[in-house]
């Protein structure tokens, strides 16, 4: 059999390939022996022992078709491999079979449909790294940032005190003082939990009392001995927002960029990876439902949704997902850009080590990828 000759290769629309061709009926019958012995296995014939019924009964017993087929399906594994490397062609997933012919003594005609790797059409990549790099400005942390964040901080500071006195408080009141009058300043009374002056549960009111921000409320804000002083205080808030502007301007850079090498590359995406990204999303959603302690029945319910719902308001993200991915993929193939074999491994045994009944082989190919995307991102961040 000639794997090259004897099997036609034709392109389908959406990035996939029909594989049409007909199988020997003596490949076939190289499968005969182990196709019997599979179906005799859990087979029951009065007098013999599951596996050890005798051939000649086993294909009575089940019929020449069932055996056909599973002959046939046993050869299809066999050759289709062969066929894929004869033709490289690179799959993704499993191929759609469909047998055009099957008969006693006749070859076996077939079908096999399968997405494959797209043909990518990239644009100047470089040429787009280098202009969107020239774009980029020094991120900078004003006084006005630092202390807007110092403003936050003291009123988060100052409702987290006020529910902890108010906690306290209702804990020393019964049920009949929590229901007792109070008198406002206008005169008006009111039954029932406490209000401030305006007619609002102290819980909602928004005149929080800021404290001033002083060498000992500073003391007060990390843990003891962290901070001593404003100064230290503020160093240190200006020391985390930069750290903070510098991620947000290149994850912002990152995007800007890739969506730019996207839109100016040209190739069909198999829906099928499409799929797998949508697979991957609820994997995550999923997970951290189940570790918040709720059922994901309960979550979709709560939301009124279902996951055909998500699965359609996914669609669009998960397909960028995909295209970035491809992408990625093809300029590190063009550049040669392969992840550190040493990060790999300190990656994979630091993740196994945290997720005891994670699959190796999986966690090896995840770690590998988010590597090399991040070398590609450096290789054209550095052009």
């Amino acid at each position: 059999m000639n794997f090259k000759k004897d099997f036609q290769i034709e392109k389908v629309p959406g990035s996939m390939v029909k594989i049409t061709g007909e199988i020997p009926y003596e490949e076939l019958e190289k499968h005969r022996a182990k196709a019997i012995k599979e179906l005799g296995q859990n087979l029951k014939v009065d007098g013999f022992r599951p596996g050890h019924v005798p051939e000649a009964v086993v294909v009575q017993k089940v019929g020449e078709m069932t055996l056909l087929t599973e002959m046939a399906e046993r050869a299809m594994a066999a050759v289709y491999p062969e066929i894929l490397k004869a033709h490289e062609i690179d799959p993704i997933g499993r191929p759609e079979i469909q047998i055009t012919k099957i008969a006693p003594g006749n070859p076996l005609g077939f079908t096999a449909t399968v997405a494959v790797l797209p043909e990518i059409d990239l644009p100047d990549y470089k040429n787009l790294a280098r202009e969107e790099n020239a774009s980029k400005s020094d991120v900078a942390v004003t006084d006005e940032d630092v202390d807007k964040q110092v403003q936050d901080i003291l009123r988060q500071k100052a409702a987290y005190e006020r529910l902890q006195e108010k906690t306290r408080k209702n804990a020393e009141l019964t049920q009949t003082d929590a229901e007792e009058t109070h008198t406002h300043a206008d005169g008006t009374v009111h039954s029932g939990p406490a209000h401030d002056d305006e007619g609002k549960p102290l819980e909602d009111s928004n005149d929080l009392k800021i404290p001033e921000l002083t060498d000992e409320v500073v003391k007060t804000l990390g843990a003891p001995g962290q901070l001593e002083s404003v100064a230290d205080f503020k160093a240190k808030l200006r020391e985390h927002l930069e750290i903070e502007k510098k991620r947000e301007a290149e994850a912002k850079h990152r995007a800007a960029l890739t969506d730019k090498i996207i839109a100016g590359s040209s190739f069909e995406l198999p829906p099928i990876l499409i799929d797998s990204e949508i697979g991957q999303m609820f994997a995550q959603m999923e997970e951290d439902i189940k570790r918040a302690g709720l059922s994901v029945d309960d979550y979709l319910n709560h939301m009124k949704k279902t996951r055909e719902d998500l699965k359609k308001e996914w669609t669009p993200t998960a397909e960028k997902r995909a295209r970035l991915q491809l992408v990625l993929n093809e300029i590190a193939k063009k550049e040669s850009i392969l992840p550190e074999k040493e990060a790999v491994e300190h990656e994979v045994k630091h993740l196994l080590e945290h997720y005891k009944n994670a699959d190796e082989t999986r966690v090896r190919i995840y770690v590998a990828s988010v590597l090399q995307n991040e070398a590609v991102m450096k290789f054209l961040e550095s052009q």
